[in-house]
């Protein structure tokens, strides 16, 4: 069954992006919930219009997204947690990196960082995803506190 997403799916696609998905996961899931709609030859011309309408507007965002992705390779991002030896009381996870980056001066959703749940001291890395095209490695490192 072919697909046109409304929005970004995770482990499936980005928005206006066209899937072939099972039947099931389909008309079941992805069209009751609004994330996506039938992919009739119609609607995929509709659609090839809409994208090449909208590549020089994605040439800006992309643009932007890069120099922010420079800046954040420039940052070095260290993160306090009290902690028994090397290992943390509690975790640190993407809410904690979100929070940095803010301290830091860069506002970034949590939604689009992935670090996975770390429970040691050491340095780490985090992907941050800033656009579709664009994914930024973000050294980390968690420190004992004093």
């Amino acid at each position: 069954m072919e697909l046109i997403l409304k929005q970004d799916v995770q482990n499936l696609g980005f928005k206006d992006d066209l899937v072939s998905v099972k039947a099931g996961f389909g008309r079941n899931f992805l069209i009751p919930q609004g994330f996506a709609a039938l992919a009739t030859p119609s609607a995929k011309k509709v659609l090839a219009e809409n994208l090449k309408q909208r590549a020089h507007k994605e040439a800006k965002i992309v643009d932007d997204a890069k120099k922010i992705a420079e800046s954040l390779k420039a940052l070095e991002i260290k993160i306090f947690a009290k902690t028994g030896g090397e290992k943390l009381f509690g975790s640190i996870t993407n809410i904690d990196i979100a929070e940095a980056l803010e301290k830091a001066g860069n506002s970034i959703e949590r939604k689009f960082i992935t670090s996975g749940i770390v429970k040691r001291t050491g340095k780490y890395v985090a992907n941050i995803r800033l656009h579709r095209d664009v994914v930024v490695e973000l050294p980390y490192e968690i420190v004992a506190e004093k």
